[in-house]
């Protein structure tokens, strides 16, 4: 829909996502950088001090930017549910909303006519699991799914569970490690599994590693088959662009992307699934409920054939829409190249930096000239468990990273026991006492995550790797694999509790 034309449901004026005001690019990304909620937070340490912490946790969930907050505290006066027109409210929630779905297409590049986006809750996983179900009952015949080792739990589970075959690639060995999906070895499968291959599905970008994967390649191979290509978009979507349709070669382009508001600067928000609306025609939608019916009797229903209202049954989310559109419309017109671009450097910063440490394993391959990373990186030093490293590097240098297994358990095992093959035997045997406890920590980054944030973690693992024998003494380990330190303890409720805050307001 042009700038400016009447909309059919609303019967005003709407925009288009596409109409971007010109800007200065290079201005605007500093401004959303330096522009995120809970970056000033302050804790106090085990050493008694009060610094800001450094979030490096942005692959389980992004800090939401300024933006997003700024742009629902101006909605929240105007609230109204949607699907009505008869009162202001009403009416400009139902042409916000709207806008929201046109927001998700125009960012991940997908041509409007032919594809769809609706909102479905529980993130990414949400998505996928929709997703899984619709497209095993839109091709029955198709009774193969194959997916990869690097896939999180959300791109893997749904497949096992309504596909009643799943073929799991291995990744490629790059130049030193693990790299990228094997993509010869997807191209084996679709052989061996001719004619029966439903679909690929695939990570953009992994959760543990931030190794990106070639997925317009792997959309050409699919198509090569008649499979389709299903893409993992919740790590790819905050780090990359994505381009569904208009690749220079149509059998590269995407059938379905799923991403999750959460991990893209808008916590609270909603997943998205992005897909050709031709894959969701025809079918009873899987869920059912107001809003996704024309007509219903005491004996039958009609389900309405509008896209998206009717995979999108019940009341929506709609502020968690509203805040992923505007976290989408600040990074669109930015230009998600432009993030890329930045947010190169300081991953290539980081590994630089990390790879000097002889105590400390990177996993999966390093060299960003040989395999591209964004979002992430997992690594241990060497003789410190992983729950230990991340309890010390949050108790002693306020620096927030997330251990253990990342919900892709298959993937850090083989990783995990590829690096322990390069180690010598005392180091091996004590990493493999026990496979329950055995993991890595993550840093991951942000658009706001600066230099002196990868400086600051550069500098904890130094000092961490010289004193380690000093640290353990001072924590006990848990059943859970947890470390809790001896003297010093966090009360959250001490900081913020729901009850404290409610009480807090009524008593004022």
């Amino acid at each position: 829909m042009s700038q400016d034309a009447p909309s059919p449901e609303t019967g005003h004026k709407t925009r288009s996502p596409a109409s971007i005001a010109p800007i200065d690019r290079a201005a605007a990304l500093e401004k959303l950088k330096a522009g995120a909620v809970g970056l000033d937070t302050t804790y106090e340490l085990a050493t008694g001090e009060k610094t800001r912490r450094i979030y490096l946790d942005s692959t389980a969930s992004t800090l939401r930017l300024s933006v997003v907050q700024d742009t629902l505290d101006k909605f929240m006066p105007h609230y109204a549910n949607t699907h009505s027109v008869l009162h202001f409210g009403a009416k400009l929630s139902t042409t916000e909303f709207k806008w929201a779905h046109d927001m998700v297409l125009e960012f991940v590049g997908a041509d409007p006519e032919k594809y769809t986006a609706f909102f479905v809750g529980s993130g990414a996983t949400g998505g996928i699991n929709r997703v899984a179900r619709t497209l095993r009952e839109k091709r029955p015949d198709r009774d193969v799914v194959i997916t990869s080792i690097m896939e999180h739990h959300s791109n893997d589970l749904p497949h096992r569970k309504h596909s009643p075959n799943v073929v799991h690639v291995p990744a490629e060995m790059s130049t030193t490690t693990i790299g990228r999906v094997d993509v010869e070895r997807i191209k084996e499968a679709l052989e061996e599994n001719e004619g029966r291959v439903n679909y690929v599905a695939i990570t953009g970008v992994s959760n543990v590693t931030g190794i990106i994967n070639p997925v317009h390649e792997i959309a050409r191979l699919a198509h090569a088959h008649g499979a389709l290509i299903v893409v993992d978009a919740a790590q790819m979507a905050a780090h990359v662009p994505i381009k569904m349709t208009g690749n220079d070669d149509p059998e590269c382009d995407l059938d379905v992307v799923i991403l999750s508001g959460h991990k893209i600067y808008a916590p609270g928000s909603p997943g998205a699934v992005v897909t050709r609306i031709d894959l969701f025609e025809d079918i009873e939608p899987q869920e059912v409920g107001g809003g996704m019916v024309d007509d219903v009797y005491v004996n039958r229903y009609t389900t309405s054939k509008n896209f998206p209202d009717r995979e999108e049954a019940g009341t929506p989310n709609i502020n968690g829409a509203v805040g992923l559109a505007a976290s989408l419309y600040a990074l669109h017109s930015v230009g998600m190249d432009t993030v890329e671009a930045d947010e190169r450097e300081l991953i290539e910063y980081a590994l630089e930096k990390m790879s000097a440490f002889e105590d400390v394993t990177i996993y999966g391959e390093a060299d960003s000239t040989a395999c591209e990373r964004a979002g992430a990186i997992s690594f241990n030093i060497r003789g410190m468990n992983h729950g230990l490293t991340a309890a010390v590097l949050n108790d002693f240098f306020n620096i927030s990273v997330r251990n253990e297994c990342f919900c892709a358990h298959p993937y850090v095992r083989e990783m995990i026991t590829e690096a322990l093959a390069e180690e010598d035997d005392d180091y091996v045997e004590l990493q493999s006492l026990s496979e329950a406890r055995q993991g890595m920590v993550r840093a991951s980054f942000g658009i706001y995550t600066t230099r002196a944030d990868v400086d600051a973690l550069v500098a904890a693992i130094e000092k961490m790797a010289a004193d380690k024998d000093e640290y353990e003494p001072l924590y006990d380990p848990l059943p859970n694999g947890d470390y809790r330190h001896k003297t010093f303890s966090f009360e959250p409720d001490q900081v913020f509790s729901v009850r404290n805050a409610v009480d807090s307001w009524l008593t004022d």
